[in-house]
């Protein structure tokens, strides 16, 4: 007699639509097409995100499911018509790890923030009445891991969303359709109205065992960052991802930075916690303007930017930069005297230009100074998105055994 073979449950078929944002793609769910047991926070709709991505990879590479083994290419979505008055859709973002079995929902994607109004239209979340034959349409959404409202200009033509154009975003290969994207109140204010500096200063004394003491800014804006001085550390400013990827001594230093500033923010409790938060705090040197040649082998000469920035996402500099991460760095180059602002010449400004890895980007922030405490009501900057598949992805079903 042979043996019984081993029996499995069937894959689950969820309607799903993989598009890009920015310099970001991820898989987006209707959260009404989730299996229940998916609708609501918990293991079985994490178990449904990282088998999607293909996570948990050894390999590190996301081979069985849609991830693309980066953190702008590891994320998902979740859509849903909103609760909130004054809101057409709320927007659930969680960054899947790669190589761990967990997803960090602490976050935004700012990024993927531009494919929320475009994807919403598409999965009918927002009234056709609503949308313009030609023209623009303002989608108001609810960012529910911060709660926070961001407002996007979806372009319209011919009643449908715009996707192709001419508009150019460094990090992205080909141009299409502008989505302008507005960041309300991005700062988190407490009751004092000045938790956007957590520790009270725009310049605060970070220190790291066996890494030094070091001149930091510490914001809470679009995305909890730490901002540090290029020159501190060793670096130009102008360095791609292999000059930082490929030294695991320099990532495991940013770690112990990032996690110790994250205690220092009030994000954490004790450092062990650091490594099941990845998504947040995000950490970032900044340099005044040089010239540098880009990834792409584009020419960044240093009358282009106002400064250099470099940031780290989920441990490895990202090849461009986070949205979110753009909304810090133009909050904090909007207030006179933090480390971004210097970086950028000084003095109060509405706008800037940086220069990333994979070009430039511009990004504005309207700051003002009320009752000594500096308050930001908006940040400003465009990006662009497309559909890139929709139907249906396919995950086992032994997902469903993760309750």
């Amino acid at each position: 007699m042979g043996a019984i073979p081993e029996t499995f449950l069937p894959q689950l078929r969820i309607p799903a639509t993989y598009l890009r944002g920015g310099t970001s793609k991820g898989v987006f769910f209707r959260l009404q097409d989730l299996p229940e047991a998916a609708r609501h926070p918990g293991p079985v709709r994490d178990a449904i995100l990282l088998r999607a991505l293909g996570s948990p990879d050894p390999y590190g590479k996301q081979i069985d499911g849609m991830g693309n083994a980066s953190s702008s290419t590891s994320k998902a979505v979740i859509l849903a018509p909103s609760k909130r008055e004054g809101h057409d859709v709320d927007y659930l973002f969680g960054q899947v790890a790669i190589d761990q079995p967990f997803v960090d929902w602490s976050g935004n994607c700012g990024n993927l923030s531009a494919a929320v109004g475009p994807c919403a239209i598409h999965m009918g979340l927002i009234d056709p009445a609503r949308i313009p034959r030609n023209g623009t349409v303002t989608i108001r959404i609810w960012q529910a891991n911060i709660a926070k409202t961001i407002v996007a200009h979806v372009p319209i033509t011919q009643g449908q969303v715009q996707e192709t154009g001419s508009f150019e975003l460094d990090g992205v290969t080909f141009p299409a359709a502008e989505v302008a994207l507005e960041f309300l109140d991005p700062a988190d204010e407490g009751d004092d109205g000045g938790a956007m500096f957590p520790t009270g200063h725009l310049v605060d004394r970070l220190d790291v065992p066996g890494v030094g003491s070091l001149a930091a800014t510490l914001i809470n804006a679009g995305i909890p960052t730490i901002f540090l001085n290029a020159q501190d550390l060793g670096y130009t400013g102008c360095e791609l991802q292999d000059a930082i990827n490929t030294d695991d001594e320099a990532l495991a230093r940013f770690e112990a930075i990032r996690a110790h500033g994250a205690l220092q923010m009030g994000l954490i409790k004790d450092l062990a916690e650091a490594a099941r938060r990845q998504h947040t705090p995000k950490i970032a040197f900044v340099a005044p303007p040089a010239a540098y040649t880009a990834s792409s082998g584009k020419r960044i000469e240093s009358g282009d930017v106002d400064l250099l920035v470099r940031a780290l996402s989920m441990g490895k500099l990202h090849h461009a930069m986070m949205g979110t991460a753009a909304v810090a760095i133009g909050t904090a180059a909007a207030v006179p005297g933090t480390l971004v602002n210097l970086a950028a010449g000084g003095g109060e400004r509405s706008a800037v230009r940086f220069g990333h890895p994979s070009g430039t980007l511009r990004v504005g922030a309207e700051a003002r100074l009320v009752n000594g405490q500096w308050q930001v009501t908006k940040a400003l900057m465009s990006r662009s998105a497309r559909i890139l598949m929709e139907g249906w992805i396919r995950v086992p079903g032994e997902v469903l055994n993760a309750a």
